[in-house]
């Protein structure tokens, strides 16, 4: 419930936010805000505005959904080790002291989100520190601060926004141009809308996988950022641990950047993961 909660507030927080910008932005440039410059100009502030608004409050909001610890003081050796350890690979990729957090689960996974390589948040489940070794925990580790170092939230958060912005104007600018060929020659109403939401859900779902593209992409990048922290022989191991495993419990952002990602009877074309396999044998290919 509180999570709905939340949903709904964020949800009419960046409608006010980006109804008061668009309608200074149109009182300030003069734009038309009836014509398709000003469509544009609406969808960019919402489908950015809302992409932005995930990515401010994604620390935050991992740390609450998953009822993570954030590890102020170690309160054991292992925790110590982890500490130590994400120092010195941040310090060794040129990043300052991200967050470290651990999160109740047999799963064995990690992520990494926040809003900035400056304001960054590295998280483990308990069942990735029972069920590998300090070699695989390690090249785990390396792989999420490579995330972190190669600005991975910031540049899927950009691609969202366009993702976001064209899905809205073409959704609805096709929508108008329907109407207007049938019965209802102003194009408004209920009818209008719902071709609105048809459209949205299609162009949605199509243009998500340019961001799953991108995102397995990512997780190349990231393999071998690991692998250049650690070794790539650590990298490899821990990949073939996550193998014997079940698919990812995370969501949202959360299981975009985790290590591992859900299994998928769809094409690959909507997976966030490549499959290990795959991963495994670029690492092997790579010198």
């Amino acid at each position: 419930m509180k999570r709905i909660l939340l949903f709904l507030a964020t949800n009419m927080a960046i409608l006010l936010v980006v109804s008061v910008a668009f309608n200074i932005v149109m009182a300030v440039t003069g734009i038309d805000a009836q014509g398709s410059v000003g469509l544009l100009v609406f969808c960019a502030l919402f489908g950015f505005g809302g992409a932005f608004v995930s990515l401010w409050i994604s620390r935050w909001m991992a740390i609450r959904s998953t009822g993570a610890r954030v590890i102020e003081k170690p309160q054991n050796q292992s925790e110590e080790w982890l500490l130590r350890t994400v120092q010195q690979q941040a310090q060794k990729a040129g990043l300052p002291m991200p967050q470290v957090a651990v999160y109740q689960s047999p799963e064995p996974n990690a992520f990494a989100t926040g809003r900035s390589k400056n304001a960054s948040l590295v998280a483990v489940s308990t069942g990735l520190l029972q069920s590998m070794n300090a070699d695989e925990v390690e090249a785990v580790l390396a792989h999420e601060i490579s995330h972190i170092a190669n600005g991975d939230m910031v540049t899927l958060t950009l691609i969202q926004g366009v993702i976001n912005t064209f899905v809205m104007f073409f959704a609805r600018i096709i929508a108008s141009a329907i109407m207007r060929g049938g019965d209802n020659q102003r194009g408004g109403g209920f009818a209008y809308y719902g071709v609105v939401m048809l459209l949205e859900i299609v162009f949605g779902v199509l243009a998500s996988t340019i961001v799953m593209w991108f995102s397995r992409q990512r997780e190349f990048r990231a393999d071998a950022g690991s692998a250049d922290l650690v070794g790539k022989q650590k990298m490899i191991a821990a990949l073939r641990r996550l193998q014997q495993g079940k698919e990812s419990e995370l969501d949202g952002t959360m299981l975009a950047f985790g290590i591992k990602g859900k299994r998928s009877t769809m094409s690959k074309l909507f997976m966030s993961h490549p499959p290990l396999d795959e991963r495994i044998h670029a690492l092997e290919q790579r010198r």
